[in-house]
């Protein structure tokens, strides 16, 4: 047996929903206020604040798909590339091409530091994150 119509029900999460939103605006807590500050350097860096909305979403859009475009090329083609450079390289040193448990070895380890490399920025980026709030939070 249902009380509410599902519409009511509906408008009364989506009040509730906006109230928080509002309140947490209104009374942001560390986390929003330094993901508010950090908005406010990208745009003074990359000179955004002079910018009309539709130029921001064009700049940030053009700026999000080179950077995805680029990391995925990294992360799909580097390795490869990094076997056919060293088989070149082999080559030109030794003369032949190089054996097969060679070529297995660099792209294992070539493997390997691409994913090391993805961790260690993530970790960085997490810790750097992590520091950043505990000084905001110290400092208040």
């Amino acid at each position: 047996m249902d009380f509410l119509p599902s519409t009511t029900t509906q408008c009364a999460i989506g009040g509730t929903a906006v109230a928080l939103l509002a309140f947490l605006l209104l009374q942001p807590t560390n986390l929003v206020k330094w993901l508010q500050k950090k908005n406010y350097q990208y745009e003074v860096t990359f000179s955004l604040y002079m910018l009309t909305p539709t130029e921001k979403f064009v700049f940030n859009s053009v700026l999000f798909l080179t950077i995805s475009m680029l990391s995925t090329a990294c992360i799909l083609y580097l390795p490869d590339h990094v076997v056919e450079v060293s088989r070149r390289t082999y080559y030109y040193f030794a003369g032949d091409a190089p054996p097969d448990h060679l070529v297995e070895d660099v792209v294992h380890k070539a493997s390997e530091a691409v994913m090391g490399a993805a961790t260690g920025l993530v970790e960085s980026a997490s810790s750097a994150a992590f520091g950043t709030a505990n000084a905001v939070h110290e400092g208040i």
